[in-house]
């Protein structure tokens, strides 16, 4: 039966190959992958540029299933994670159900037949009776709405779409952002550059990393004892879990113990008082994304780095003007400004039930049952979906999660032979509306500005509680939530 009954796996990330891999494991085998791109990895594809690593320790970021023994250090570089990703594609024979250079864009769904027709940008179009998207969130750049950004008359390239054949050695540039790439890619291109500007809108709490080598003798008993690697994982899991608090409640005393260790780190870093004031954030701690590094603070005691603080006012060809008057000469320009999450639309158009359109759904910001299905949407199971994102600990804690849920629906779509699941309308709204009750609670609702926030100040990005409570609501299919329609 399971040739029979075909399943698209859109995106071949970390949340793709692992729904893949898990697919394998039950012995379903009827699947195809698309990836837009040449190869997969996603986001680890896509981001390499100097400096680029995750934020997560190696061990946490790392399929439960799939577990490295062999990484090089205790944050591993983003090359090293995507050979991960690309060692498992090759395990599990993942390129026998993968289509590279295939984007989808449109699914239409046919409630007569149970099934979602996928239209490719070749003009193709496959049949599936579920599909899991896997798209992900940390792929297509934003650009800056910034007057006169297109008349640079230098180069100007995105952090996530590096180019490698620019010489920067002696190099007049600026650096627009001060968020998570922003912090790895100024400490390491500092040393080449002529002159480097750090655009400044607002500064970020940055704690230390404690990064470090993994020894050979590490990795052997990692790799010889699994155990071992079984433990550092729970290990790194449970104290993310138990500084969780800290960092996603509004509760100021809380949030006063990481402002301290920030603001030491802060102290250590940089000795110029004038500069220590201008790094310091005034907003609540984990408020905006906790940013962690060893050397970001540190190198704006360099010579040949300035920190601006004035707000751009125009791009001019030769450079960038601030709110002063001053115009900032330069050869590049960097943009570390992050991607467009898609709170607000879906990747592609997505038609379901009752020619109902997902854009249309979720036009006041999107909402989804556990960030999984959305009413109208049957047999569609987003991994890494609204309300998921973790504000503390490793985000695959939420996708085999997602992966586990999504995995059950289809093992009873086909063992009962069903037309399709589809998520009770009244189900999703009370969830949700838990969801957000929950967000008042939240250090993300004190009052700060960031990504995490739609235009009307809801949250429709971060799960607002402990990685383990998620999960544990996540993981089990339950079909008292679906409408439930046989054949």
């Amino acid at each position: 039966m399971a040739q029979d009954f075909p399943i698209a796996i859109v995106g071949a990330g970390f949340a793709g190959i692992g729904s893949a891999i898990q697919l394998k494991q039950a012995g379903i085998e009827s699947f195809t992958m698309f990836e837009r791109a040449g190869d997969v990895g996603g986001t680890w594809r896509d981001n390499t540029y100097p400096g680029a690593a995750c934020d997560v320790p190696s061990h946490a970021y790392s399929l439960s299933f799939e577990q490295n023994p062999n990484w090089s250090r205790r944050y591993s570089p983003a090359s090293e994670i995507q050979a991960y990703l690309l060692g498992i594609t090759d395990k599990w024979n993942l390129r026998d159900h993968l289509r590279l250079n295939t984007a989808i864009t449109g699914a239409k769904f046919d409630e007569g037949r149970g099934t979602w027709t996928l239209t490719t940008n070749q003009g193709d179009t496959y049949s599936a009776r579920v599909v899991i998207s896997g798209v992900g969130g940390l792929v297509d750049p934003a650009t800056p709405d910034i007057k006169g950004l297109k008349t640079f008359s230098g180069r100007m390239f995105h952090t996530a779409r590096w180019d490698h054949g620019y010489d920067l050695s002696g190099k007049r540039v600026a650096v627009i952002g001060t968020g998570a790439s922003a912090i790895q890619v100024v400490p390491s291109i500092a040393p080449q550059v002529g002159r480097l500007k750090v655009f400044q809108r607002t500064p970020a709490w940055v704690v230390p990393k404690g990064d470090y080598a993994y020894s050979d003798s590490a990795k052997h008993r990692y790799a010889h004892h699994p155990w071992t690697l079984n433990l550092s994982r729970l290990g790194i899991y449970w104290l993310s879990e138990i500084f969780g608090p800290m960092v996603f409640l509004d509760a100021p005393r809380l949030s006063s113990l990481g402002e301290r260790m920030s603001l030491a780190h802060l102290h250590k870093q940089v000795k110029n008082p004038e500069l220590r004031r201008k790094l310091r954030p005034t907003f609540q701690f984990g408020c905006k994304r906790i940013l962690i590094s060893d050397d970001y603070w540190a190198t704006f005691e360099r010579d040949n780095v300035d920190l601006v603080t004035e707000p751009i006012a125009e791009i001019k060809p030769a450079g960038i003007q601030t709110a002063d008057g001053t115009l900032h000469e330069l050869d590049a320009i960097i943009l570390a400004t992050g991607f467009d999450l898609g709170l607000t639309h879906a990747p592609f158009p997505v038609t379901g039930r009752g020619g109902k359109s997902l854009d249309e759904t979720w036009k006041k910001g999107a909402v989804a049952y556990k960030g999984m299905t959305v009413s109208g949407f049957p047999n569609w199971f987003i991994l890494m979906g609204p309300n998921t994102g973790p504000g503390h600990t490793s985000v695959l804690v939420y996708t085999e999660a997602q992966i586990e849920h999504a995995l059950g629906a289809i093992q009873k779509l086909m063992s009962e032979h069903l037309k399709y699941v589809d998520v009770r309308q009244e189900v999703q709204d009370q969830y949700n509306a838990g969801i957000q009750e929950r967000m008042k609670y939240m250090v993300w609702s004190s009052g700060c500005n960031s990504w995490y926030l739609s235009e009307d100040k809801s949250n429709h990005s971060l799960y607002p509680g402990f990685a383990a409570e998620y999960a544990i609501r996540a993981r089990h299919f339950h079909p008292s939530d679906y409408e439930i329609a046989p054949f």
